[in-house]
């Protein structure tokens, strides 16, 4: 698809997306406040997310093959900062709710048992309430997701695995209640997970922890590859620190940045 077929698919053209209600609780364009509607309103919000995949601009394409740490360092360049699991988890469910690390669990285990530890216990709490960022039931055709693997694409090789997005913004059905697209489909996205509270990016940990992959990509409506609710969290693949100069990327995998609010 091309920008220009992008802006055709959004009623209203790309500039509909501006909030200015958003822009300033959050002091920047293309950010949504995040915060529980049942207790809250979007001028309480402590944190913002952008609204749309980096570079978080409606029907530019998402930023791929960037490792953790250089999505972690672009975000802190931007006067931004990668987002906690909880945080993008809450912006696709449309309520952000505490953080509910089990640091417990982690607690002197080697890093993929402490991963697989938490994880466990996290899906099973939020496993029977299960949605997805435009609904409660897994739907195709809702989300940028119909397109296809380059031929040969062996899964990780830059020279032999295309790019295949679509630009942000172009299916404005893939929103979530807090106002968030593209969390579903499109490019699947880095965040960092806590494994102690001193390694929380919301708040405000310069060392970070560990790699998750959230949301799904661009191939799920012909081939879903791995469960993709909102609050579904991940094995450890690929993992590393965030902040590790090895750190993972990939062909299908962008990011998008948070920010705290003063």
């Amino acid at each position: 698809m091309t920008r220009e077929e992008c802006a055709a698919r959004i009623p209203g053209g790309p500039e509909s997306y501006r909030n200015g209600s958003f822009r300033r609780i959050c002091g920047a364009p293309y950010m949504a406040p995040l915060y529980d509607p049942a207790t809250q309103r979007p001028q309480d919000a402590k944190a913002c997310i952008d609204q749309f995949e980096f570079p978080d601009i409606p029907c530019a394409y998402p930023v791929v093959w960037v490792t953790a740490r250089q999505a972690a360092e672009l975000c802190w360049a931007e006067g931004k900062r990668l987002c906690d699991t909880h945080e993008w988890e809450g912006a696709c469910a449309g309520a952000l709710l505490p953080p509910d690390y089990r640091f417990d669990l982690a607690q002197g285990q080697p890093t993929e048992v402490a991963v697989a530890r938490m994880q466990a216990a996290h899906n099973a709490r939020f496993g029977p309430t299960r949605k997805w960022s435009y609904g409660p039931t897994y739907q195709r055709g809702v989300c940028a997701a119909a397109s296809f693997k380059t031929e040969g694409c062996n899964g990780g090789d830059f020279g032999g695995c295309g790019s295949n997005t679509y630009p942000a913004g172009s299916f404005p059905e893939c929103r979530s209640a807090l106002g968030v697209y593209d969390l579903n489909g499109n490019a699947a996205e880095h965040v960092n997970l806590p494994l102690a509270s001193s390694q929380m990016s919301s708040a405000g940990s310069l060392t970070l922890g560990v790699t998750e992959m959230k949301g799904s990509w661009f191939i799920f409506d012909r081939y879903y590859a791995h469960p993709d609710w909102c609050r579904w969290r991940a094995p450890f693949w690929h993992g590393s620190r965030v902040l590790d100069p090895q750190s993972h990327a990939n062909y299908h995998l962008g990011f998008r940045c948070c920010k705290t609010l003063n």
